[in-house]
C-alpha cells in the first residue's frame, strides 16, 4: 500500500476533510493529477469537478469541487475550494439552476474569452449533473 500524507479539503465555509490519504485525484486546470507521497511541490488551479480521496485504510471518497487551488508538497496536499461538496450529497435540481446559470453567462458574454470561460464551465456542469445522476441510479 500506498505511504500516507497528509490532505485538508478546506471550502470559504468549513473544513470539509482533514485524513491521512494513500491517494488523490484532483481535477488541475490542465487535467486530471493525482496526488501521491512524495509529489513534487506545486500548485495549481482547480477545475469544477470530482476530488476522489483514497484515505490510508483504503476508504474511498468523492467531492464534487467548484474552483479553487491545490497546493502539493512532498509531506501533503491542500485544496482550498470555492464550493465542496459530497458526491452522495449532490442535487441533480441544483446543478440543474447552475447549469441554467450557466447557460446565461455563454449567451451574455460579451468577448470570445468570456464566451470560452463559461461554455467550459457549463460543460463542467453538464458532466457533474451526469456524475450526479449516474450516481442516484
Amino acid at each position: 500500500m500506498a505511504e500516507a500524507f497528509k490532505f485538508e479539503l478546506v471550502s470559504p465555509a468549513r473544513l470539509v476533510l482533514s485524513e491521512e490519504a494513500s491517494q488523490v485525484v484532483v481535477p488541475g486546470l490542465e487535467g486530471d493529477f493525482t496526488m501521491l507521497s512524495g509529489h513534487s511541490p506545486f500548485m495549481t488551479t482547480v477545475r469544477p469537478g470530482v476530488v476522489e480521496v483514497t484515505s490510508a485504510n483504503g476508504k474511498v471518497a468523492k467531492i464534487f469541487v467548484r474552483g479553487g487551488f491545490a497546493d502539493a508538497s512532498p509531506s501533503g496536499l491542500t485544496i482550498l475550494a470555492e464550493q465542496a461538496i459530497p458526491v452522495e450529497e449532490l442535487k441533480a435540481d441544483v446543478i440543474a439552476k447552475e447549469i441554467k446559470d450557466a447557460e446565461e453567462d455563454v449567451a451574455d458574454a460579451k468577448t470570445d474569452e468570456a464566451k470560452r470561460v463559461a461554455q467550459e464551465k457549463l460543460d463542467q456542469l453538464r458532466a457533474v449533473l451526469g456524475a450526479a445522476q449516474a450516481t442516484a441510479h
